[in-house]
């Protein structure tokens, strides 16, 4: 096993890391949509969902994997009423379509309205 970091994508605020590289595979964290050179949130369900695909990929690419070997995505929302926005600003990044699951949570760190996490094959 070995552990993924990048200075591209927000650092872990927990007992966690960025990702994991395991068996074939490359596992991230749940990505907040927190700009990683600011620590600045950005407002609204796309310019969030736009973030967090961001930091989704630059643990991917510090991995030395991308989007297109995404099997496996898990999207948690604040609010389901965003699901249709949200899904518009995934739908870019994860164009190979893999299998996810998307559910609405009680809240998020940071009082964010999205959070993405990936499972790749390398």
């Amino acid at each position: 096993m070995k552990t993924v970091e990048t200075p591209n994508a927000p650092g872990a605020i927990g007992p966690y890391s960025q990702g994991y590289e395991a068996s074939g595979f490359v596992f991230t964290s749940g990505q907040i949509p927190v700009e990683p050179a600011t620590g600045a949130v950005p407002q609204g369900i796309q310019a969030q969902a736009e973030q967090s695909c961001k930091n989704v990929g630059a643990i991917l690419a510090a991995a030395g994997v991308g989007y297109d070997q995404v099997v496996k995505t898990t999207c948690f929302l604040a609010d389901m009423g965003d699901f249709a926005a949200f899904n518009e600003v995934y739908a870019r990044y994860f164009t190979s379509k893999p299998a996810r699951s998307c559910v609405a949570v009680k809240d998020l760190p940071k009082g964010v309205l999205c959070e993405v996490e990936a499972i790749a094959v390398k």
